[in-house]
């Protein structure tokens, strides 16, 4: 399913292949021999999404970009099932696993493994070759690779990651935190009420 949102309609090359069940977007360019495969989304809420030639999103996998964080994904990049990049810049020949996450602000070098359920955090940068193990989170600039055991060392690069107020707007210390995100954020997905299918 195509969609216009925000007055943009997405951009699919004549040899790019969009299964039926996919849905795309808003500011959407899928260059070509890119493959779409079933159930994935790739949805451009304000901020462009750019695929270059030879990228394979598999089933399920997400891809958002925000009108702070545009997304842009090298050739040759494959993106595995349930995996989830939103507002980062890939680089070309990328391997993300199934349930990879990467999150706003994040970048990818050419060449990087983001193995099953690995995280890619908020503003972290993976240079060219890097690989994240399994299940393992990668922090920070220059980026640190933590394993699940390592909680306090996770948590601790937390707070400088200002994660509700970089991608949602609002202080991490507000007392009621959720009513406001919820409230807010709420308030931009609600814009998809106008969005027309192509």
């Amino acid at each position: 399913m195509i969609y216009e949102h925000l007055g943009s309609r997405p951009r699919i090359h004549d040899t790019a292949v969009v299964a039926p069940t996919a849905v795309i977007s808003g500011d959407v360019e899928i260059g070509p021999d890119c493959q779409v495969l079933h159930g994935a989304i790739i949805t451009a809420e304000g901020g462009p999404i750019r695929l270059g030639e030879h990228v394979i999103v598999m089933e399920n996998a997400l891809i958002r970009a925000t009108a702070a964080d545009a997304v842009h994904i090298g050739p040759h990049t494959l993106i595995g099932t349930l995996a989830s990049i939103a507002g980062a810049t890939i680089g070309a020949e990328v391997f993300f696993a199934s349930g990879a996450r990467v999150f706003n602000g994040a970048h990818v070098g050419d060449r990087c493994e983001v193995r099953v359920h690995a995280i890619v955090h908020r503003r972290a940068v993976l240079p060219e070759g890097t690989v994240v193990p399994i299940g393992w989170v990668a922090v920070g600039d220059p980026v640190q690779l933590l394993s699940p055991d390592q909680h306090e060392e996770i948590a601790a690069a937390q707070p400088e990651l200002d994660f509700p107020g970089y991608v949602f707007g609002v202080d991490r210390d507000t007392p009621d935190l959720m009513v406001q995100l919820t409230e807010r954020y709420g308030r931009s997905l609600a814009r998809h009420a106008d969005d027309r299918e192509l």
